[in-house]
């Protein structure tokens, strides 16, 4: 009788520790689908469109509540206690919390990855021996160690990020100069002599070295500046992103404390056209000529920004995702026909969370850009030439905005080049193309004659 119940309560102890396994692995399952979901709301829908800062910190935020749950929970439920996970619950949450308070900026963070990459890089070796000690065998080890080994790439990735970042900031000095215009400097690099000087404004997460091809051709002929917006290239960032207008006030700024004299042949390549298009509207006195090459269709924007419009919340984790390296696995997203040293630093800065960063910013003050671009109704007698790209060259509504553009002068002249949209910069033969156009606006704002034709 006493080897009967004996049995019998085996049986029952061992039925109870087969649900209490089996409720583990939905406890373990539960938490970390609910921590990224978390992160995912946080990131997307509460906190969407925020700063690097605030979406890693949200994104933390979540993953610090997955941690938390699994720990709880497991305590309460199960013979199986994780009392471990509130470590990176706590560490986590405490970084979240950092970073949402204090929101600090590109300087900080990158100076932050000599830091926190060792140390999420520890805390994960440490939560990988602590679930094989804590979890039985098919107790859903399974579940965490593919969470552990994303957490150690993440610290991998991101000192590799470090490194890569001090070693470019040392391989490209930076030419030309800073200008104060007003709470944040600007990289003005100015060459060649004579006038009308040429002002080159680049198009979406370009900057001012993405015209290697086009400024030596043109300083032979004149004087040329290309410049980075607030945010591109060597010049710093501003607290907010800036509409067309401010964008275009800087740059009023920084032509005057630069000692530069208008007025100025301004050539735009994509919504670098744009923003020409509104500093024309803006200061029309400083407007000599322009040369739009293959310049963004602005007319289809409502007075609302409807056109063009995306969602900002999803590309905003961009510069998070590229603290961690992932840009760097990526060089074929930034490759470019440029010549050396140009092409390695137009890669380096568009893998870079500051590159991302700036990406998005003027991804989402764009239908504010081309809305304001729509003031501009005439450069008067004003050298124009409108270029556009190959693939553009059959579509009906970029030729019809073309069109639009070349009406915008009694002298222009319109024309096609058989390169792409990138190619009218880095490729030799758009980029001839280019620097043609702009050699012809120059000749003929010196000349008074009208502009020659294609």
């Amino acid at each position: 009788m006493t080897t009967t119940a004996a049995a019998a309560s085996a049986a029952v102890s061992t039925a109870g520790r087969g649900t209490r396994r089996g409720h583990i692995r939905l406890i373990i399952a539960g938490s970390l689908l609910i921590g990224l979901v978390l992160a995912a709301v946080l990131t997307l829908i509460v906190f969407g469109g925020g700063s690097e800062a605030v979406l890693t910190g949200s994104a933390l935020l979540g993953f610090a509540a997955g941690w938390a749950m699994l720990a709880g929970l497991t305590s309460r439920r199960t013979t199986q206690s994780q009392r471990w996970a509130w470590v990176p619950a706590a560490a986590l949450g405490v970084t979240a919390v950092g970073l949402l308070v204090t929101t600090p900026g590109d300087r900080v963070l990158t100076a932050a990855g000599w830091v926190w990459p060792p140390l999420l890089l520890a805390l994960a070796v440490w939560m990988g021996i602590r679930v094989r000690r804590s979890l039985a065998a098919g107790s859903g080890r399974w579940l965490l160690y593919p969470v552990v080994a994303v957490m150690a790439a993440a610290a991998v990735g991101g000192a590799v990020e470090t490194v890569g970042l001090a070693s470019d900031q040392r391989s490209y000095a930076m030419p030309g100069r800073l200008y104060d215009v007003g709470g944040h400097r600007l990289h003005l690099n100015c060459t060649g002599s004579g006038g009308p000087t040429v002002v080159l404004m680049s198009g979406l997460g370009g900057f001012s070295t993405g015209w290697a091809r086009i400024a030596p051709p043109v300083a032979g002929t004149t004087r040329v500046c290309a410049y980075d917006r607030a945010g591109q290239g060597w010049s710093e960032d501003t607290p907010e992103a800036q509409d067309a207008l401010a964008v275009a006030a800087d740059l009023h700024t920084l032509l005057a404390r630069a000692g530069e004299q208008g007025p100025y042949v301004l050539v735009g390549h994509s919504i670098g056209g744009d923003h020409a298009m509104v500093y024309a509207d803006r200061y029309p006195e400083q407007v000599a000529g322009m040369v739009l090459l293959d310049a963004t269709n602005p007319y289809g924007a409502t007075a609302d920004g409807a056109a063009h419009a995306g969602p900002p919340s999803a590309v905003a984790m961009l510069p998070s995702v590229a603290r961690l390296g992932v840009g760097r696995l990526l060089p074929t997203s930034f490759w470019s026909a440029l010549p050396e040293p140009a092409a390695s630093q137009v890669r380096a800065f568009g893998a870079s969370p500051r590159g991302w960063r700036n990406t998005v910013a003027e991804y989402t003050t764009l239908p504010a850009l081309l809305t304001q671009a729509q003031g501009l109704s005439t450069l008067g007698s004003a050298p124009l030439v409108v270029l556009t790209a190959a693939e553009h060259v059959t579509d009906p509504v970029w030729a019809d905005a073309h069109n639009r553009m070349a009406e915008l002068s009694t002298n222009s002249s319109q024309r096609s080049a058989d390169a792409s949209h990138t190619g009218l910069l880095d490729e030799e033969g758009g980029a001839a193309d280019s620097a043609n156009a702009i050699d012809d606006v120059v000749q003929a704002v010196r000349t008074g004659t009208s502009v020659l034709p294609d």
